[in-house]
């Protein structure tokens, strides 16, 4: 006689999982989470306003806080391309030797040739679009390490500033300084208005569009999005050229703010960049930054340099201070990746581990 077979015969096993956020859950907790670090990045930057406002009597004042927001723009516009860079998974050394040399070619065709702003204007953006651009091409066609293509191109680039200009600087005067003289009744310069502008360009074309939602995901994995069928290269080398011109346009911003044209214009530009995207929260990993938070690690680098200033503090000093939060907001990136890793703890806090049952 044969005994029917049990009901469990065939069953899988009991497993044990977790219970996850839902997508739509998942997604307003992110946005929650970003907004939380935005908010962060705006205290912070209040709380150094406050600080620096009690240490020195003079700095919370219209004169002071119209300097700082006159002397960031090339910086800023400088950050916005760093800030694309990154997310794709690459850095560019670059941008403070080609800010020099663009700078450089400016005076001369300004000084020497005697040409005027609109038409130098153009010559230095298209000189520094296409030392980028060629920055983008060695790294991404012949497969170089960024970081190695970027440090000859620095070499190369701060080499000729000395050489076109013959190391000399060369005065331009008020030709070129209307960009950063301050507006009437404003006390702000239109380069200020005009970073402010590539900044909101910057953040719409990340967040809006597919060509920022490609970098995001090449970042991330750009393995996946090649398997996807999409051809990664041109949009890499597109953002190296996007870095050359933001950086040719920081040199109009910075050769106009001194009235000249220096050969040793932007030598450390490509650090304050850095440190600034990644006090934004960008990752020097790749696949997560937003455009506007690295104008906010602008403004905290500028803050934390003209507050250090008002005190009395020696470049020294300032140096150690500017590491020291440079190194902090990286490990802040390293532990926020890790949690990421974690899925979502608040939400396994709230429900719970459980026990489903298969079948």
């Amino acid at each position: 006689m044969k005994t029917a077979p049990s009901n469990d015969a065939g069953r899988p096993p009991l497993v044990a999982t977790e219970r996850v956020a839902p997508p739509k859950l998942a997604n307003r907790l992110t946005r929650l989470k970003r907004l939380g670090e935005f908010a962060a990045l705006v205290g912070t930057w209040l709380a150094l306003l406050l600080i620096f406002g009690a240490l020195s009597p003079n700095f919370l004042t219209p004169q002071t806080l119209g300097a700082l927001a006159n002397r960031v723009p090339a910086l800023v516009v400088v950050s916005v391309g760093m800030t694309l860079v990154l997310i794709i998974g690459g850095i560019d050394l670059s941008v403070g030797s080609l800010l020099g040399l663009a700078g450089a070619v400016l005076g001369v065709a300004m000084v020497d040739w005697h040409w005027p702003l609109w038409a130098a204007g153009p010559l230095c953006l298209l000189l520094a679009l296409g030392l980028g651009g060629i920055n983008g091409f060695l790294s991404v066609r012949l497969e170089i390490p960024s970081f190695i293509v970027t440090l000859g191109m620095l070499e190369i680039a701060r080499g000729l500033a000395y050489l076109v200009t013959h190391s000399q600087t060369k005065y331009i005067g008020p030709r070129v300084e209307g960009l950063s003289r301050p507006l009437a009744g404003l006390g702000l310069s239109p380069a200020f208005f005009l970073a402010i502008l590539v900044v909101a360009a910057g953040q719409i074309v990340l967040a809006r569009t597919l060509f920022g939602r490609n970098l995001v995901a090449i970042g991330s994995n750009e393995r996946a999005v090649r398997l996807a069928g999409v051809d990664t290269a041109p949009a890499k080398i597109a953002v190296f050229a996007l870095v050359g011109l933001l950086t040719g346009l920081g040199s109009l911003f910075y050769t106009s703010r001194l009235g000249s044209s220096d050969p040793n214009a932007g030598i450390g530009m490509e650090l304050s960049a850095i440190a600034a995207v990644v006090i934004g929260g960008t990752s020097l990993m790749g696949g997560r930054g937003s455009v506007v938070s690295s104008f906010l690690g602008v403004l905290i680098i500028a803050t934390l340099d003209s507050g250090l200033a008002q005190v009395g503090a020696n470049e020294p000093t300032k140096r150690v201070v500017t590491g020291s939060v440079i190194i902090i907001a990286v490990v802040l990136d390293a532990w926020r990746r890790r949690l990421a890793g974690q899925g979502f703890p608040l939400w396994q806090r709230l429900v719970g581990k459980k026990m489903s049952l298969a079948g």
